[in-house]
């Protein structure tokens, strides 16, 4: 079952899987699920959230719904580890944003074609950290529902940590 983050639908029955059906089960996105990634989460699970709810934003602002729930999907599509690659980082080398963007694109062109709006999405998600600007709406879109979904998946653990140890001590009352 496809399911976002604070979300209780199941995606697999939703106009969002037909914009991602040919794409979401490949082994390369299948790798991400393997890797942790916010502390509490997947890589996989994190890119499905940005996915989706960047989706939902450019249906409801009328921009291209589908090349964002694509790009949205494979914007974190690489396999290094953030720690190994900072201890090992020469001066000369990019940042680890800008490399696992460049990385992520790479590694997206060899599952299926990107369109400019695609690329753009992919390489420009961790703006403003990286440079250039954004070309497009949907690429700001992927940027903000990407620091959004970081943070609902850092903190919604923790949150629900404090809520069942309230709920449990109201219980011994």
């Amino acid at each position: 079952m496809l399911k976002a983050i604070c979300s209780k639908k199941d995606l697999s029955y939703t106009g969002y899987y037909s914009c991602v059906c040919d794409i979401v089960y490949c082994e390369e996105l299948e790798r991400l699920r393997l890797i942790t990634h916010h502390i509490s989460t997947t890589r996989f699970q994190h890119c499905l959230n940005v996915s989706y709810y960047s989706y939902i934003v450019c249906r409801k602002l009328r921009l291209n719904a589908r090349s964002a729930a694509r790009a949205g999907l494979m914007h974190d599509l690489f396999y290094d580890d953030r720690k190994e690659y900072k201890s090992a980082r020469t001066k000369d080398q990019p940042s680890y944003s800008l490399m696992h963007s460049l990385s992520a694109l790479e590694n997206a062109g060899q599952i299926t074609e990107i369109s400019p709006l695609e690329k753009d999405i992919i390489e420009k998600h961790m703006w403003p950290m990286t440079r250039p600007l954004p070309k497009y709406s949907e690429s700001y879109v992927i940027t903000v529902i990407d620091k959004y979904c970081a943070v609902l998946e850092f903190c919604l653990p923790k949150l629900r940590k404090i809520i069942s140890h309230k709920k449990g001590n109201r219980a011994s009352d």
